[in-house]
């Protein structure tokens, strides 16, 4: 049994965590912080938590916090959680961010697409990226994990299979991208309030978004060669998901069945991640509320490229579900605790 702390805990992701962590058996939920909701019991502010926990949301105090927990989930802003994430390492904590704040290998990528100036430099070089299915013995063994975005975990999931084998143009990869609006966080900013999105499907930040680069960086690891994309995101009118539709060409020739068996075989005992048989599509319906990955694999022979179709939710495998896993990992749980459910579908 670990006491745990989650630091913005009023957020989507921070509920989430809240929802998922709530029904696993080896943690003890300790702290609670929330700057907007101090004082107020979390089932004041959620009424959907109430029966179920009982506790006040705290104001931050890191080393309050370090006296009583044994890890901490940072489900805060970029550039917010810098500050914050260091001074729980520098208590001696082992702590899960979901900010973009340690994702990066180099300070400069980090500045350029964030243009915040990295104060922690330092800690990049210890932080390990928190893609559970890639990186689990790093994680099992590391006390800051970066957890990866919700963008780059289905876009790199999706493509990792190809890149490692070194079968496609690393200079041909496009990914068009689909988030629902909670991807936004809980904003009330116009272009996400409910009469701007409803009835409505458009793009933003093309070539501009900064998950491109966190992209790039994971992509660049696996091909040991420096990588290239084009990104562009599109805002859904639906609250969750992420649908992934990934091009490339291909440098070799190679079989429908043999791309089906590469990913298989990349993937085997993966519990969360589901290869979908030729012709059968994700569905962004068929993972929310889950932290499964589902794929699917088309080989187009009349141009010679492959495409790779990926779903998840972006509040359960893009943030919460991912910080569990690697909590999972990290403290020797079996994985897939208080993860192993289907997704709501309804």
């Amino acid at each position: 049994m670990i006491n745990i702390g989650i630091i913005g805990s009023t957020g989507y992701s921070g509920t989430e965590l809240l929802r998922i962590l709530s029904n696993h058996p080896d943690v003890n939920i300790y702290a609670l912080v929330s700057k907007n909701f101090e004082g107020k019991n979390i089932s004041d502010v959620y009424p959907h938590f109430t029966n179920l926990i009982d506790i006040n949301c705290s104001i931050l105090d890191t080393l309050e916090i370090s006296q009583k927990c044994d890890l901490v989930f940072t489900a805060l802003p970029h550039g917010v959680s810098l500050e914050v994430v260091a001074e729980l390492i520098n208590y001696g904590l082992k702590v899960i961010d979901l900010s973009g704040d340690y994702r990066y290998k180099s300070s400069d990528v980090y500045e350029e697409w964030y243009k915040i100036n990295h104060t922690h430099k330092d800690l990049l070089s210890t932080a390990v990226y928190g893609l559970s299915e890639l990186n689990r013995d790093e994680i099992r063994k590391g006390n800051l994990i970066a957890n990866p975005g919700c963008y780059p975990t289905c876009s790199v999931l999706s493509l990792a299979p190809l890149v490692s084998a070194n079968i496609i143009d690393t200079n041909s990869i496009i990914i068009d991208a689909v988030s629902g609006v909670s991807g936004a966080g809980r904003t009330s900013s116009l272009p996400f309030q409910f009469t701007e999105c409803t009835e409505n499907f458009r793009a933003y930040k093309v070539a501009s978004h900064r998950h491109t680069s966190e992209i790039e960086q994971e992509l660049s690891l696996l091909a040991k060669k420096p990588i290239v994309i084009t990104f562009t995101p599109h805002l859904s009118p639906m609250k969750r998901g992420i649908l992934v539709t990934a091009y490339a060409s291909l440098t070799k020739n190679i079989s429908s069945s043999e791309l089906y068996d590469l990913y298989n075989e990349y993937y085997k005992n993966q519990f969360f991640i589901r290869i979908r048989s030729d012709g059968t599509y994700p569905q962004t319906k068929w993972v929310a509320g889950s932290n499964f990955v589902d794929i699917s694999i088309t080989l187009d022979t009349r141009t010679n490229r492959v495409v790779i179709v990926g779903a998840i939710d972006n509040l359960i495998k893009g943030a919460a579900g991912q910080a569990v896993q690697n909590m999972n990992i990290m403290c020797g749980f079996n994985e897939t605790t208080a993860l192993g459910l289907p997704g709501f579908y309804i």
